[in-house]
């Protein structure tokens, strides 16, 4: 019986395969434009070569790709940069378990403590440097009983946790400039600006100990009066301060990596022409005083400096305290999206895979996110098809147009969930809008460019797919301003300022480019479109 199971499975996932690649074909057929048309051909050609993927490889990295959406930046910065910062600082390292050192008065000339290191040491020692790098990343991994790649994933940001945020700079440099090298123009990365009064305060306040009237059933401390109360205790107390100090760290950063690049010189870098944007991260592991009073001061950043577009709840969901949490979380966000209408909130939900947690844990996490949690995008969404009425909430992301934010090589390597069993055909198929991110690019050693080609070749996604993907990113942006389209989600008729211009046109004038100017995500996709078109007509 089980072999006929096995023989039943490989049938029906043949099946599915076949169906995928006859939807994706569809989806290609007719291309709009001789441009389109030319990449098309060019695309295929490059994918039919079943005996080397780097043709293909080669192809995406020239195409534009829009932003990046999902992008952590401890976790996009490669192990080597982490390394090089350790020895600029002085650190220590502890050659037993291949981690940095936390020592609050480390300096050039401050010894190690005993069983520690001097960093500067990796420079001599090439197995020690070797294995800091598997340390920080999956470079090398291998799952061994009792220790998967969601637990070396997870354990390798708190290895290098000890460096110093003013290096902030330096690393948005880097996954900038990695960004422009791949015809990207736009990221949105995730950054945890310092918290610790605002913390330390919620924790002195306290969360209420008995329901109030309007309380969500059985969670306690979720009624709009209390949160209201708590809310209020927190703004006289660290939280303004401290939200005006975090203004001040993620703008530096930002300035110090223009600086970094020349941008607005003779000689400024190409990746100055890659747009920044910050989610405000938020701890979701955490008792939830705290994180009401982290998540208060996202919201107050967010609400003041235009350099921060949302916010995002961060940590593994598969954690204890945050699935016990969870729902109490999202009747945080209710509360506090109700308060600051215009932030923007994008979440990690859905991340979890049978097995991880029990099955009640994946059946609800994405549509609380969505209808509790104000959600505009998800993060994974990889157990949406364990969720409760499955079909019937990707309908409601489909008519809501919720964007899925995609991370193929992270779900394989913390979830372990590859094809068959990944939902991104699903997606696709209830026209829910999605587009291709990274995640962690630095831990898992990969780029943008490696997660399209993973999607041509393991998903049969087309040119043209990846194309509206593209597009997609840039559409569900948290820029402010009108989108260049006139309808969400379909890129065939622009607005009526610039339906007179050229799509894409170098100089667009008159209306158009009035209006490019006033809206700055329009003008982010009017330049995707112009860089489809020179990528396209350099193809021959």
């Amino acid at each position: 019986m089980a072999a006929v199971r096995r023989s039943a499975i490989l049938i029906l996932c043949s099946c599915c395969l076949h169906a995928a690649r006859l939807s994706a074909q569809r989806r290609q057929s007719s291309p709009a434009t001789a441009g389109e048309s030319r990449a098309v051909t060019a695309f295929e050609k490059a994918r039919a070569n079943q005996a080397n993927g780097l043709a293909l490889e080669a192809f995406l990295r020239r195409m534009p790709k829009g932003g990046d959406l999902h992008m952590h930046l401890s976790g996009a910065v490669y192990a080597e940069t982490f390394l090089k910062d350790a020895v600029e600082d002085g650190l220590c390292v502890n050659p037993n378990i291949d981690s940095l050192v936390r020592n609050p008065e480390h300096g050039p000339s401050t010894p190690c403590q005993q069983g520690s290191v001097p960093a500067a040491t990796i420079l001599q020692d090439q197995k020690l440097y070797d294995a800091l790098v598997d340390s920080f990343s999956m470079r090398g991994f291998v799952p061994t009983p009792g220790v998967s790649g969601h637990d070396q994933f997870f354990a390798t940001f708190d290895r290098f946790g000890g460096l110093d945020k003013s290096h902030s700079g330096e690393w948005l440099d880097e996954v900038a400039s990695r960004a422009a090298a791949q015809n990207e123009q736009y990221l949105e990365v995730m950054m945890t600006p310092e918290f610790s009064a605002s913390a330390r305060l919620g924790q002195a306040v306290g969360w209420p100990v008995a329901p109030g009237a309007g309380s969500a059933q059985d969670i306690v401390g979720t009624a709009p009066q209390q949160l209201e109360q708590l809310r209020a205790k927190l703004l006289e107390g660290a939280v303004r301060a401290e939200a005006a100090a975090d203004r001040e760290e993620i703008d530096d950063a930002l300035a110090a990596r223009r600086r970094i690049e020349h941008c607005g010189q003779p000689d400024a870098k190409a990746a100055c022409a890659v747009t920044i944007r910050v989610l405000y991260q938020v701890l979701r592991a955490f008792p939830p005083q705290q994180v009401f009073a982290q998540t208060l001061l996202g919201f107050e950043v967010a609400s003041t400096d235009p350099n921060v577009v949302g916010i995002n709840f961060v940590q593994p969901e598969d954690n204890r305290r945050a699935m016990s949490e969870y729902s109490r979380q999202m009747h945080m966000l209710d509360y506090l999206h109700r308060v600051y209408p215009k932030v923007h909130i994008s979440l990690h939900a859905g991340e979890l895979a049978p097995g991880m947690v029990p099955p009640e844990g994946t059946s609800f996490h994405i549509r609380e996110a969505i209808d509790l949690g104000h959600a505009e995008r998800i993060g994974h969404g990889v157990d949406v098809m364990y969720e409760t009425d499955s079909y019937a909430l990707l309908k409601e992301m489909a008519d809501r147009h919720v964007m899925v934010e995609i991370n193929l090589t992270s779900n394989q390597v913390i979830l372990g969930v590859v094809p068959p069993f990944h939902p991104l055909p699903l997606y696709r198929d209830a026209h829910v809008p999605i587009a291709l991110s990274t995640d962690d690019e630095g831990v898992s050693r990969i780029d943008l460019t490696h997660e399209y080609t993973r999607g041509a070749l393991e998903y049969h996604l087309g040119y043209l797919d990846l194309k509206k993907m593209a597009r997609t990113s840039l559409e569900h942006s948290f820029l402010p301003g009108e989108s260049l389209w006139q309808k969400l989600d379909e890129f065939t008729r622009v607005n009526a300022a610039c339906a007179s211009q050229k799509l894409g046109a170098e100089s667009p004038t008159g209306p158009c480019l009035r209006f490019l100017k006033g809206n700055e995500r329009a003008e982010q996709q009017w330049e995707l479109e112009h860089r489809f078109a020179v990528f396209e007509s350099t193809i021959q």
